[in-house]
C-alpha cells in the first residue's frame, strides 16, 4: 500500500501499520523534516532534522528498526498528474497524508478512474475528518466536495493543530485500511472529531452522486494535468515549485550558491539560506521556498537562483 504524504497524519499511519506487520509500504513525500514537525509527527527525532532528512528516508529507517520484516520503498517526490501512475499504479491501497486539495483530488481522479480504494483525512486546529472511499460503492471526494473551498481557510500556520487530533484521524485511517486489507469492508462513514470540545460525529457516507464530476462524467482534469499550480504548504509558510521537468545537479548547484549565502547539501536536498527567504532544492528540480506565501515571489526566486 502507499502512504502519500509523511507529515502528520503519514508519519503515524507508516509506523502503526509497520507495527501491524504491513508487507509492503511506499512512503511518498516531498519535503524534509523540520524541528516544529516534531510535536506532531511522532516517527521523527531531532537526529533526523539535524541531518536535514527527506520525511520518507527518515520514516524508513525508523520503521526498519521497528519491524525489518517490512520492505519500506521511500520515494522523496512530489505526487503530479505526470507521475501518478508510476507511483500509484501498482498498489492495493491509498492512505492520504497530504495537506492540501489539490493534491487530494488528484488521488481522487486517480482512484476513481482505477477503481481503487483510498482512505482521505485532514485535520486542523483541534478538528479532523477522515472517511473511506471505495469507488462504485461509496461516495468520492469530489462527490461531498465538488469544487474545492473558496476563500480565506484555516490552515496549520494559522490556526495551528494538536498532535492529539492528527494522531487520532490516523489511527481511523489505519483501522480502516486494515479492515479494507482484511476484506472485511470499510465503515461506509464520515467521522469528524473535534478533541477540544470532545464532539464526534459520524454521519453515513452516501453512495456515489449521480451528477459527481469523477463518479458519474467521468472527468478527471487533475489526472489529466489541467488543473496544476504551485502550492502553499499548510503551516509552513511556503511555497512549493515544480515546473523545472529535468534534474538538477545538487553538487553543481552548491558550487553556484556557495558564494551567494549559507548552503547545506546532500544527496536528497539541498537547502539555501538568503534571509528572509530559505530555499530546499530537490533533485527531480522541485523547490519549496520558505519565508513566503506569495507565488509571484517563490517564482521569482526560483528563477533567480536555480533557473528558470
Amino acid at each position: 500500500m502507499a502512504v502519500l504524504g509523511c507529515g502528520a497524519l503519514g508519519s503515524f499511519q507508516a509506523g502503526a501499520l509497520a507495527r501491524a506487520g504491513a508487507g509492503f509500504l511506499r512512503i511518498i513525500d516531498r519535503d524534509y523534516v523540520e524541528l516544529s514537525n516534531l510535536q506532531r509527527q511522532w516517527l521523527f527525532d531531532q537526529c533526523d532534522v539535524e541531518q536535514s532528512l527527506p520525511k520518507a528516508v527518515a520514516a524508513a529507517r525508523k520503521i526498519a528498526a521497528i519491524n525489518s520484516d517490512i520492505q519500506v520503498e521511500p520515494v522523496v517526490a512530489d505526487l503530479t498528474a505526470t507521475n501518478v501512475d508510476d507511483l500509484l499504479g501498482d498498489v492495493d491501497l491509498i492512505l492520504d497524508g497530504t495537506d492540501n486539495f489539490e493534491t487530494r483530488y488528484l488521488i481522487n481522479d486517480y482512484a476513481v478512474n482505477r477503481g481503487w480504494p483510498w482512505i482521505y483525512g485532514a485535520a486542523v486546529g483541534s478538528y479532523g475528518i477522515t472517511m473511506s472511499i471505495v469507488p462504485g460503492q461509496t461516495a468520492c471526494l469530489r462527490c461531498i466536495y465538488p469544487d474545492a473551498a473558496s476563500g480565506v481557510q484555516p490552515t496549520c500556520e494559522t490556526a495551528g493543530v494538536l498532535g492529539s487530533i492528527t494522531a487520532l484521524i490516523a489511527s481511523l485511517q489505519v483501522s480502516e485500511a486494515m479492515k479494507i486489507l482484511c476484506g472485511a469492508g470499510p465503515s461506509r462513514k464520515i467521522t469528524t472529531v473535534d478533541v477540544w470540545s470532545a464532539e464526534i460525529r459520524q454521519v453515513a457516507q452516501p453512495a456515489p452522486s449521480q451528477d459527481c464530476p469523477a463518479c458519474a462524467l467521468r472527468e478527471f482534469p487533475y489526472l489529466t494535468g489541467e488543473r496544476s499550480n504551485p502550492i502553499s504548504l499548510c503551516g509552513r509558510n511556503a511555497v512549493q515549485i515544480h515546473e523545472r521537468m529535468r534534474p538538477i545537479d545538487l553538487h553543481d548547484l552548491a558550487a553556484r550558491l556557495t558564494p551567494l549565502g549559507a548552503v547545506r547539501s546532500n544527496d536528497f536536498a539541498l537547502r539555501f539560506e538568503m534571509p528572509p527567504y530559505l530555499l530546499t532544492v530537490f533533485p527531480d528540480g522541485r523547490a519549496i521556498i520558505k519565508g513566503t506565501t506569495d507565488v509571484g515571489i517563490a517564482r521569482s526566486l526560483y528563477a533567480r537562483y536555480i533557473g528558470a
